[in-house]
């Protein structure tokens, strides 16, 4: 664990909740003094009291921990406002339909940002029946390669995931695909919209 929970965090939170020292203190079957210690800095919650204190502040330990309370905004669940998560220690590529907070290996993943593509990572999307035949012009090496190639629609996301040495292509169907994703590992997300 890199991080720990603060106690301007734990006093943010707690204040955001409008409880006083005392009422979480309670909660935590604590004294209103140890509470205050923390705040101040003064001493850390033990590690067993990571979860009562995230329940008591009605956020999740890993939150608790980044100082950070995410809220999906996205109660609508549209795929297309939806954010992609890459673990850079295994690979694994997770998406979130809207805020989250996501780790892996350890590793409390911030969003991809999307880019417009260049000239070394331009997304060409041929339309083949009722497919979309996507490629990459990018080296494929162990060391730098294109990670995966994604078509989001407003119902759904298809991804492939690319090894290094294989091309960087892949098939999608078509249907209300509204943007096609390349994903390197060293420059990150760009994104193209179809034409329809």
């Amino acid at each position: 664990m890199d991080r720990y929970v603060t106690g301007a965090v734990i006093r943010r939170l707690r204040e955001s909740k409008k409880l006083t020292q005392e009422e979480l203190a309670g909660r935590l079957y604590v004294s209103g003094k140890t509470v205050s210690k923390w705040e101040t800095g003064q001493g850390l919650p033990d590690i067993s009291l990571l979860e009562p204190l995230a329940k008591a502040l009605d956020i999740s330990v890993i939150e608790l921990l980044s100082g950070a309370d995410v809220r999906n905004r996205n109660l609508s669940s549209n795929m297309l406002r939806g954010r992609f998560y890459v673990c850079p220690v295994c690979g694994n590529v997770l998406y979130g339909v809207g805020e989250a907070v996501v780790s892996c290996c350890g590793i409390t993943l911030p969003p991809l940002e999307t880019e417009e593509p260049d000239e070394d990572h331009r997304i060409r999307a041929e339309a083949v029946e009722d497919e979309y035949y996507v490629t990459v012009d990018h080296p494929m090496t162990k060391t730098h390669h294109i990670s995966f190639l994604a078509a989001l629609s407003d119902n759904g996301l298809q991804l492939v995931k690319l090894y290094p040495e294989g091309g960087a292509e892949a098939r999608f169907k078509r249907s209300r695909v509204r943007r096609l994703y390349a994903c390197c590992n060293h420059h990150g997300l760009f994104e193209l919209k179809p034409r329809r």
